[in-house]
């Protein structure tokens, strides 16, 4: 039996704000700090919606301008636009609008305009790292995060782009980064199209699962990783399956199980997610469908390494767990979630996208990298591991 032992840090989250019709403290939020001149950031679809009318309307005439030009995974480019366009607004806040990419470009943004500097600085990307509150030479930006999606980037102070040229995904990272104020407003989620919305609440699954099998991980985040599992597998289907005010109670409780997944990123993430975020960087794939593909690989890999963490994710997917034979347990619990993804409308293998299996080996040395230098699996993990998992992917 494993010793609880280690310690929490939280964020510098402010307020979440949750329900139908919730868009509506936008303004409120913005009053309240006395921020007249935010920028919102968001993707394409989103800039021309009626949705981002609704955004606009909620916030009155506190908003500068608009950004619509982040792409799935953040490209650099992308981001160095919206910061010139932070600059050139004179924005004094930015509103993250949309799933993970732009919440993300959001923070890229903060962090330019904080450290003084003209184009966005892209480092490893670490969760668990103590990232540095060093002396700032530009303006602290508040943000604001209204998700679409369930990818949870609007819970952390850090956030991912992507280097156009090596294609290869780094980030950002500071307390100072985590948006303050969040609103879950599900009346914001039905234009989002079902795949991404099944392959995010994915996403919001790896997250749960990865933080509970963790070196790192503790009670308090165990006990709501395991009620986010709860919580995705009884209403991430029926929230696409149903209309009207079922929709939406499903879907505000499929956010809840998303805020409640990432509670555990700090502990470290794992080898699904480091395969994640380089498969998208590299081949474009959205990172929730990375999730649908490498999930299920990755826990029965962790199976034989650390069986006896999978007690909260049993519990999330209401398995039994016996201590005495945690292997047998925890090689359910990815049956169980490899069931699940199945009955989605999402992709599970990666020759269903534009990559041929010798392309693989690409993505092995970032891939180790990131994960070896986070330590957040008990031993090494050597490039024979990686490619086998891959192999299994494809």
């Amino acid at each position: 039996m494993e010793t609880a032992s280690g310690e929490y840090r939280f964020t510098r989250l402010e307020k979440i704000i949750f329900g139908p019709g919730k868009i509506a403290a936008l303004r409120g939020e913005l009053e309240r700090r006395g921020l007249k001149r935010a920028l919102i950031i968001t993707g394409k679809t989103l800039g021309s919606s009626r949705l981002l009318d609704k955004v606009r309307a909620a916030a009155g005439d506190r908003i500068a301008g608009v950004f619509s030009g982040i792409r799935q995974h953040a490209p650099s480019g992308t981001v160095n636009a919206a910061l010139a366009e932070a600059r050139r607004v004179d924005a004094d806040s930015l509103i993250g609008f949309g799933g993970g990419s732009p919440i993300d470009a959001a923070k890229a943004v903060a962090m330019a305009i904080m450290r003084g500097e003209d184009r966005i600085a892209i480092g490893a990307i670490d969760t668990h790292a103590r990232m540095g509150a060093g002396a700032a030479l530009g303006r602290e930006l508040i943000q604001i995060a209204i998700p679409t999606t369930l990818s949870a980037a609007e819970y952390t102070p850090f956030g991912g782009v992507t280097d156009e040229q090596t294609r290869v995904k780094g980030g950002v990272g500071d307390p100072r980064l985590q948006p303050r104020t969040i609103i879950l407003d599900p009346e914001l989620t039905v234009e989002t199209p079902g795949w991404l919305w099944a392959c995010t609440g994915i996403r919001a699954l790896d997250h749960a699962v990865e933080a509970s099998y963790a070196p790192r991980h503790q009670p308090y985040t165990d006990t709501l990783a395991a009620r986010a599992i709860e919580l995705l597998t009884a209403h991430l289907l029926p929230s696409m399956q149903t209309q009207g005010s079922d929709e939406l109670g499903h879907r505000v409780l499929c956010q809840t199980a998303s805020w409640f997944s990432i509670a555990g990123a700090g502990n470290g993430l794992g080898l699904s997610h480091a395969m994640g975020h380089q498969i998208g960087a590299r081949w474009d794939v959205p990172h929730g469908m990375t999730s649908c593909i490498t999930l299920p690989h990755v826990m029965r890999f962790m199976a034989e390494i650390a069986p006896q963490r999978f007690g909260p994710i049993a519990l999330g997917f209401g398995l039994r767990f016996d201590e005495s034979n945690a292997r047998l347990a925890a090689l359910e619990c990815a049956e169980r979630a490899a069931k699940f993804i199945a009955s989605l409308p999402v992709k599970t293998r990666l020759s269903q996208f534009d990559i041929s299996r010798e392309e693989l080996k690409q993505i092995a040395a970032p891939v180790l990298g990131e994960i070896n230098h986070a330590g957040t699996i008990d031993r090494p993990i050597t490039e024979a591991d990686l490619m086998g998992l891959l192999d299994k992917a494809y």
